[in-house]
């Protein structure tokens, strides 16, 4: 039995992790790279193995650098099916349509404003494309073991980290047990449960994004409030580039209860993604996968009978549908709090805000989610005077600010933590999905603390699961 890391080895993005055991292969994540464009360049090629050798793909969650490749995939020749939760299932079609949208609106605005070095300038997959990889998801409820190929059944487990987020426990006919963890949520935050404790395992793969770092202390939405307060009182707008996929929808909730409290003055606050617009509607279609803790009982003093009718909302709250809508907000100088994707500001909506906004000192731009190495959100937060976008620089005169306590992802101090509940140490755990620093900070503390056998494999390294 061999194990594969085929991306998120050495880097934050691109999940794909290859199990081949008695001569069948299944893909446990299916990620796009994001970031530096070397990393980018990567979804434009090939997996190493025949996609139609690949028996099934198990998804651990709907988030773009874990689904996002499975069109091309597809284009590739897979027609096998795509293991993951309900939520998942549903996530990850409003992803891959809004994300087959985006890639082909850029390919015609760069070819139509010239401003590519490729003549034409290609998508990197199609909506057609994305709705045949749609069409092989098979939605499996939590703790409900499924055969995924033979001798390999898959088992998903609550993560905690977006609605519908797994661990993957996959187990093989003589019972040994690799777990993928997937994204690893964090404890005692709004809106989703406290990650599954898991006694055991044989092989544990998990996350290191924050390995190196600790999350700043949640202050209640204080740091929030004081930028909202203070861009309304200089007469600016508050541009959120947000992760439609469980920011947006944390930011509502702040926003929400900060109103309620009197905190921060009652503003507009727009969602312009018809991505997150969906994905709210699954959400409060979902409330009872959710943490009890955001209840409306301990915020606004709502019945929780009401909970559905409260769940999500502001009072000024505006979802943007059209592009006409997008514009006359990106044109508005009236105060206003503007939420947009992508949370990593590398497309999408939120580029026309900031085109608008960075250039006058009295607005704010807030980033609430991981930055990657490469990409325009990393730019703006190590200060950056000038950006580019849609062909033009741009220059920044507005405050740039960035609040990590809204984070999904556990910090190095909650890994330990989720760590410290195995009964006995992995026979291997591999650290994937975090830039090197941070990978090797915590590699160091597992050992040094727990003692075990830890490695960080290198891209396409091919790791020989010994009985």
């Amino acid at each position: 039995m061999t194990l594969t890391c085929l991306g998120a080895a050495r880097t934050v993005t691109g999940s794909k992790h290859l199990l081949e055991a008695n001569g069948h292969r299944i893909l446990v994540d299916c990620g796009l790279f994001q970031g530096l464009k070397e990393l980018r360049l990567r979804n434009w090629q090939p997996l190493p193995v025949r996609a139609n050798a690949i028996d099934a793909v198990v998804l651990t969650h709907a988030h773009l650098d874990h689904c996002g490749y499975l069109p091309r995939l597809v284009g590739q020749g897979y027609r096998g099916r795509v293991f993951c939760t309900p939520a998942t299932a549903a996530l990850a079609r409003i992803v891959l349509e809004d994300a087959a949208h985006l890639q082909e609106e850029d390919a015609e605005r760069a070819n139509r404003k010239g401003y590519t070095r490729h003549r034409p300038a290609m998508p990197l997959f199609t909506v057609d494309d994305a709705n045949r990889a749609m069409a092989l998801l098979q939605p499996v409820g939590y703790d409900r073991p499924v055969p995924v190929a033979p001798g390999l059944t898959t088992e998903f487990l609550n993560a905690g980290h977006l609605l519908g987020a797994a661990y993957a426990r996959v187990t093989t006919t003589d019972g040994k047990t690799l777990l993928f963890g997937g994204d690893l949520g964090r404890y005692g935050r709004p809106i989703l449960p406290d990650p599954t404790s898991v006694p055991k395992a044989d092989v544990l793969l998990v996350e290191s994004t924050y390995g190196d770092r600790r999350h700043e202390a949640d202050d209640q939405g204080a740091r929030l409030g004081g930028l909202i307060r203070d861009t309304s009182d200089r007469g600016g707008k508050l541009i959120i580039p947000a992760f439609a996929l469980g920011r947006v929808e944390e930011l509502i909730y702040w926003i929400h209860r900060l109103e309620t409290k009197k905190q921060i003055p009652t503003l507009p606050v727009y969602v312009d993604s018809p991505m997150a617009a969906a994905v709210l509607q699954e959400y409060r279609a979902r409330l009872a996968e959710l943490d009890a803790d955001p209840s409306p009982d301990r915020v606004s003093g709502v019945r929780a009978s009401e909970r559905p009718v409260w769940a999500f909302g502001t009072s000024r709250l505006k979802v943007v549908a059209s592009i006409a809508e997008s514009r006359a907000v990106q044109e508005s100088t009236q105060p206003a709090v503007v939420i947009s994707a992508s949370g990593m500001a590398t497309g999408g909506r939120v580029l026309h805000h900031l085109a608008r906004a960075l250039p006058e000192a009295q607005n704010a731009v807030l980033f609430v989610g991981f930055q990657a190495a490469g990409t325009r959100g990393r730019q703006l937060c190590d200060g950056s005077k000038v950006t580019h976008i849609h062909g033009v620089d741009v220059p920044v005169r507005a405050r740039i600010e960035r609040i990590d306590s809204m984070s999904a992802h556990a910090d190095a101090d909650e890994i330990m933590r989720w760590l410290s509940g195995f009964t006995a140490p992995p026979s291997l755990t591999c650290l994937v999905h975090g830039e090197p620093a941070a990978m090797d900070t915590l590699k160091g503390r597992i050992t040094r603390d727990l003692g075990w056998t830890v490695k960080a494999p290198e891209p396409a390294e091919a790791i020989r699961i010994e009985d």
